[in-house]
């Protein structure tokens, strides 16, 4: 779907066509949409292709008088009730002589917040500054995505005691994956930012160039506490592995423990019920009685070596 967008009143406001100094937003286009973007506004189709390839990496690149930046965006979805997976999707960034273009292959909150005048002091006119404040709503994304990982692990932290099932552990594996993609997506992130600030490929204004080095040090932040989280939760991971192998020991112990115990009546009356004769006592309280002892004695026994 293709959507313009321009700043009216100082509100980011839905056109019905493109004007020059509007957004242009693009998420998931059509075989007819991407011809569009080609033949009708003259984009580079190698920009266009770029920027809907999952696989492309976090690059800038200048052909004629159209300027690529990819970066990649931070994503979340819910798979099951209990698992929660993030993981980042590129987002192609085509700035011309009239419009700014983003191209997704998925709608992601930043293009959302953008929109939705979520961003303050939004001027689609000024497309340098335009792409600096996008930048920097991707990496406050980032930020906020790495809170909610945080949270997460620490709810699975919570139920590590008594976890006996595989659906935590899973949990936290895709969480330890998750800062992988992110960790490995936002250095890349990082080093197109630092060849954004050389000026070399967008000539950058003092505020533009303020703005930019917000979002650097941001992308470093982000980057910090993403290594610091993975540490954490391998760490976690590990030891969620050990207090299931342990909690299980102990179930199969007390199942262990009930099988000795309900075994020793049933030997004891057995061997009353076999037609043998001297029998000691043979009358019903007796083996009763002795059952009942020895049961006791032994659970006593049993009970204290646990602790």
């Amino acid at each position: 779907m293709i959507h313009f967008y321009q700043t009216q009143d100082n509100f980011v406001r839905s056109l019905e066509s493109p004007v020059p100094g509007c957004w242009i937003s693009v998420v998931d286009p059509t075989a007819q949409e991407v011809q569009q973007l080609i033949e009708g506004y003259g984009l580079d189709s190698g920009f266009v292709r770029s920027s809907l390839d999952e696989e492309e990496s976090s690059r800038i690149e200048r052909e004629d008088d159209q300027t690529l930046i990819i970066v990649d965006t931070a994503m979340s979805e819910i798979q099951t009730e209990e698992t929660i997976l993030f993981y980042t999707v590129p987002l192609g960034i085509i700035i011309t002589q009239d419009y700014v273009f983003t191209i997704s292959l998925k709608q992601n909150q930043v293009l959302q917040d953008m929109a939705d005048g979520v961003v303050k002091g939004v001027q689609t006119r000024m497309k340098t500054r335009f792409v600096m404040q996008l930048l920097l709503r991707i990496t406050a994304i980032y930020l906020q995505d790495l809170k909610q990982i945080d949270k997460t692990s620490y709810v699975m932290e919570q139920k590590l005691s008594s976890a006996m099932k595989n659906k935590e552990l899973i949990q936290m594996l895709e969480l330890e994956k998750s800062l992988v993609y992110f960790s490995t997506s936002l250095k890349a992130n990082e080093v197109t930012i630092e060849k954004l600030l050389r000026g070399r490929t967008i000539k950058l204004y003092d505020e533009d160039q303020d703005l930019l080095e917000d979002v650097l040090i941001e992308v470093r932040q982000a980057i910090e506490m993403s290594n610091i989280y993975s540490g954490i939760i391998s760490s976690m991971v590990e030891a969620f592995g050990s207090v299931i192998s342990n909690n299980l020991n102990i179930v199969m112990w007390r199942l262990t423990v009930v099988t000795i115990i309900m075994s020793i009546p049933t030997m004891i009356f057995s061997f009353y019920g076999m037609n043998t004769a001297h029998l000691p006592v043979p009358d019903t309280w007796f083996p009763t009685l002795i059952s009942v002892l020895i049961t006791l004695v032994v659970s006593y026994v049993m009970l204290k070596q646990k602790k």
